[in-house]
């Protein structure tokens, strides 16, 4: 009897060690496979129709092994640019993100409206455009110009991308050098003239 009990200790030990090491890996694990930062984006005070088809998709390290974490985030809205964007300027401004008015902001030129933001050690992106309008085939042929009422209709509505990086791996949060004129290959004392085109004053004969 006494092996018995000893046995059904040593049994209910082990499960016990089992289960309190099983939960708080789970947990651990679930915290390591979803980025807090899409919760954020989750809780931005944004009407339903400016966040429809929501599309997730990160690359990089979250300690920033080699590569930082970067969140990037593609929203369709059903309404035009110009009201979307004021919705998601809000809903930014309201959660505590600041306008940054930083160069490079865009990296290139680009159509629509396109904002960055920054808020404690990250960065965000924000750039709200016209979707891109496809008309279905027409007898299994790709229709030669955009038809004008169904998929006029399935087009409408703007387009959202937002990107999230952290501040210190965002090049544009690093002081640029200046550029050293002499260095450029162009002469940083020119000498001027008075002639717009740089003809030569002809001497006195």
């Amino acid at each position: 009897m006494r092996e018995r009990r000893r046995l059904r200790m040593g049994v209910l030990a082990l499960v016990s060690l089992v289960l309190l090491g099983a939960i708080p890996l789970y947990f651990g694990l679930r915290a390591l496979s979803h980025d807090p930062v899409f919760d954020t984006l989750d809780e931005l005070n944004v009407p339903g129709w400016a966040a429809t088809e929501i599309v997730d998709n990160v690359s990089g390290s979250r300690w920033c092994l080699q590569e930082c974490r970067l969140r990037e985030r593609t929203v369709s809205s059903e309404r035009a640019v110009k009201e979307t964007t004021q919705a998601y300027e809000r809903a930014l401004a309201e959660d505590s993100w600041q306008p940054w008015k930083v160069s490079r902001c865009p990296q290139q030129q680009t159509k629509g409206d396109y904002t960055c933001w920054r808020r404690d050690e990250l960065t965000l992106d924000l750039w709200v455009r016209e979707r891109t309008c496809v008309p279905p085939p027409v007898d299994g042929e790709p229709a030669p110009t955009p038809l004008a009422s169904p998929a006029a209709q399935e087009c409408a509505g703007s387009l959202v991308s937002v990107k999230v990086r952290n501040a210190i791996d965002d090049e544009r949060t690093r002081p640029q050098p200046s550029t050293d004129p002499s260095l450029t290959g162009e002469d940083p004392f020119p000498t001027l003239s008075e002639d717009p085109l740089g003809e030569p004053t002809p001497s006195p004969s």
